[in-house]
Formats: structure tokens, sequence, C-alpha cells
């Protein structure tokens, strides 16, 4: 007992929930992508944040560019007035550097210390101005440069830098980072909480399905109503459609079966129980009770019969597509039932006989359940032997044929006997259970022949019933399988 509860425990903790896993599938990415988006969110407020400042780095470059010139003596001069240098640097939160070298590296003017520019580095055209990130005395710094081509040969340019350390653009960038990513803190939850509402209303229909089931009777097995859910869900309804009219298929055979049987067992039931009254009387002589038992003894055989028809009906209508699936061949299994039935046939007086292929012959080969296809051919013959009769005039024959038809090369079985026949108005009949022709004078359940079609169709085949021997008297009765062709 313990240890099934345990295994209820671990059932119930291993079994998934529908609705948290795509809430995991929904959210997960979600709030994957969100630090995703706080970097992205930085590298662009770095980019916006410093656009506007290498602008003005780039001015003031170019402005300090118009001060150099080339002297008299071929020499790199720079001259800034003191109220431009003071205006240069007069910024209240970053500080301000620049320099201006000749074209032999000499220094002019500024910070000594300010880095140069990578010396392998293409130096573009003159007034080109280039800008990067560098280190001024510890800082971080933005540095703006050009290159001033003053001779004619332009092989030794001057050099013009403005550095300006970063704190401006930091700021401007945490600015924007606050603006964009402040609505999102309160925009994730929001989001969150209509995540989940969606998800509720969307699973919704899943829920009002289960509680239309759950309110169905037992005994109410109509299909349900495939519009009214999504088109999502609506396979699973078809699909469980599917399921109940299997299912009330299988109840009405099933209530068939019961009272077919009831109906059946109900004549040689009352027989048994009459026969067993007479035998029980008082001054019976052993006559009478000899042939109280021997009533006893053919009901009870009757009874047999009917019951094991019954169940190979039981059988053929409720399990035979989901036995076992193997090639037989029709020629070994129609002569193993002639074996079966010929003690009773040479009781009857009975000329039985096979005609037709040998076996392995290519055509008569079946795919299907052997146990039905012999209970089938079974049925047939034993049909043929009880209907025919035989007398010292004229002797009753049986004959079972397997053929392949030359043309389509359909596999055809063929069982044929010289009785009494079937009128034509009857041949239909025949296949329904519990039916008997008139006329006949021959104890029978009615069930051989409706055994024989539910087989046949389970197998892909047609039977048929005809006149053997049209314009006699009397006709004999022909049934014909006809297997579909194979490929």
């Amino acid at each position: 007992m313990k240890s099934q509860g345990w295994n209820v425990r671990i059932f119930k903790r291993e079994q998934r929930s529908l609705f948290g896993e795509i809430l995991d599938w929904m959210l997960t990415p979600l709030l994957l992508l969100w630090p995703i988006s706080l970097a992205l969110t930085w590298l662009v407020a770095q980019g916006l944040a410093n656009k506007p400042f290498d602008r003005a780095l780039v001015y003031n470059v170019q402005a300090l560019a118009q001060q150099v010139r080339l002297g008299v003596d071929n020499r790199v001069q720079f001259s800034l007035p003191q109220p431009a240098s003071e205006l240069l640097r007069a910024d209240e939160t970053d500080l301000v550097y620049y320099q201006v070298r000749g074209g032999r590296g000499e220094h002019l003017s500024g910070e000594r210390d300010l880095p140069m520019p990578p010396l392998d580095e293409d130096k573009g055209s003159s007034y080109e101005v280039h800008i990067r990130d560098d280190e001024m005395r510890g800082l971080e710094v933005r540095v703006a440069y050009t290159w001033i081509r003053l001779d004619a040969e332009g092989k030794n340019p001057a050099l013009v830098q403005v550095a300006e350390t970063r704190e401006k653009r930091s700021v401007l960038a945490a600015e924007i980072i606050k603006g964009v990513m402040l609505p999102q803190f309160a925009l994730l939850p929001l989001a969150v909480l209509l995540v989940w509402l969606a998800l509720v209303r969307g699973i919704k229909p899943l829920s009002e399905l289960e509680e239309r089931i759950r309110a169905r009777k037992p005994d109410d097995l109509s299909p349900l109503d495939d519009k009214a859910v999504p088109m999502e869900v609506a396979p699973l309804v078809v699909s469980v459609n599917d399921l109940l009219d299997r299912l009330k298929d299988s109840i009405v055979t099933q209530k068939r079966f019961l009272a077919d049987a009831a109906h059946q067992l109900k004549t040689p039931l009352a027989g048994l129980r009459m026969q067993a009254d007479l035998a029980q009387r008082s001054g019976s002589s052993e006559e009478e009770l000899k042939k109280s038992l021997q009533q006893i003894g053919r009901a009870s055989v009757q009874a047999t019969h009917t019951v094991n028809q019954l169940l190979s009906l039981a059988r053929a209508e409720g399990g035979g597509v989901h036995l076992t699936q193997q090639s037989c061949d029709m020629v070994v299994l129609a002569q193993e039932v002639l074996q079966d039935c010929l003690p009773r046939a040479m009781d009857k007086g009975l000329d039985m006989g096979y005609e037709g292929v040998d076996p392995d012959t290519a055509g008569a080969q079946v795919q299907g359940n052997p146990t039905l296809l012999k209970e089938m051919l079974r049925n047939l013959v034993e049909n043929a032997v009880h209907y025919t009769p035989s007398t010292p005039e004229r002797q009753g024959v049986v004959t079972v044929r397997v053929l392949v038809d030359p043309y389509s090369k359909a596999l055809v079985i063929q069982v044929e006997d010289n009785g009494l026949g079937i009128p034509v108005a009857e041949r239909d009949l025949v296949f329904q259970p519990f039916y008997r022709a008139l006329g006949t004078n021959v104890d029978g359940s009615g069930l051989g022949l409706p055994i024989v079609k539910e087989i046949a169709q389970q197998h892909g085949a047609s039977i048929t019933v005809d006149a053997a021997h049209p314009g006699q008297t009397p006709p004999g009765a022909c049934f014909t399988l006809r297997f579909n062709a194979t490929a």
C-alpha cells in the first residue's frame, strides 16, 4: 500500500501543466530578452550621447586648424589669442585639452603630453577630422584631430588635436537610459500580467469543453460540437467523436449479442427443461426416459452450436480487425477445412471434394487473420453440408474451389452444392442474423452466413450467392468470395 501511494505521488509530481508550460515558454524569452535590451539600449545611448559633443570637438579642431600658418622661413606657425584659449577651455563639467605640432613633430602649443594618433594610421586628406578614444592623465578622453599639409609636397603635415573628458557624455547617456528603461521597469510586470490573462482567456475553451464532457450523462454518446471550439482544438474533438462512435458501435454490438444469445438459447433451454421434467415424472417407462435423454442430448448439442456461433459472430464483429495480420495461403486453409468437415459429410453420404490451384500458387495468398479466414470457410462448408441432402436416388455433392482470375488476378473462392438452392428473393436476406430460408426443414441458428459476410468485409472481400445449376431441379447454391486483387 505504501509503494502504491508513493507511485501515485510520483505520477502527480511528474504530470505537466499545459498552462504552466505555455506560460514558461512565453515568459522565459521575454525575461531573457530584457537584459539584452538593456545592453543594446546602453550601446545606442552611448552613440547618441557622443554625436552632439563630437560635433563640438570637430568644430574646435577646425577652428584651431585655421590658425596654423606657414611662415616666411617655411616654418609652421600657430597663434591663438588669449581670449580664444580661455574660451576653448571654458567648460564647467569636462576638462578640455588641445595640442598643435609642426611638420617635424615639434610642439607649438597646448599640452605636450596629449597622446599622439596611431603612427600607422592613414592620415587622409588635409583638414579631414578624425575621432578616437584615448587616455589623458589617467582619464578617458574623446579626441578629435586633423593633419594639415602646408607645403606643396605635403610630406610633413602639422597636427591639431582637441581632447575632452567624457563626463557630459556619461551624464547624457545615463539620462537617455533612464528615459528608456524606467518605463520598461513599469511595463515588464504589466506585460507579464497581460500574458497571463491572455493565456487564461486562450485556454478557457479547454476548460469549457471539460465541463461539457463532465456534465454529460453516462449513456450520452452523442458527438461533441467541433464548431464551438477553437480551430486548434477541433482535431481533438473530432478524435473524441470518432472514439464515441466506435464506443457506440461496440455497445450496440454487445447489446445485440446479448439479445441474440438470449433469443437463440431460449428454445433449446426450454426444451432441456421440458425433457428434464418429463424424465422426472413418476411412472415414466424406460423407453420414455431414454427418449427424453436423447432429446436432452440433441438440445444440448444445439445449444452448444448456437453458443459457438454467437461467439464467432461477436469475435468477427468486435475484434477481427485488431487481430494479428499475416500472409495466409487460402488453398491450405480450404483443404484444412475440408479435412475437418469430411467425417460429417461421410456420415450424410455426401461427395465432397476440392478443385482449383495448388498450394503456394501466386495470387492465392491473402493478408489477414488465419483464424477468422478459416472460420469463414468452415461456416460456408458446414452450411453446404448441413443443407445438402443425400439420398440413394441422388447423391449430394459439395465442391470447394480456389481460383485466381486470369484477367484481374483477383482471388476467387467458391463453395458449391447441389441442394435445394436459395430463391432469388431471399439471397440478400440469408446474410442477416437469424434469418433462415423457408422450406428447408433443417434446424440451424441462422448465424453462419452473417459470420461469413462480416469476416469477408473485414478482409476486403465480397460475397454473393447464385444458383449452382440454373434451369435444373434442384438448382443448388454457389457461394462466391472475391478478394480484391493485390498489386
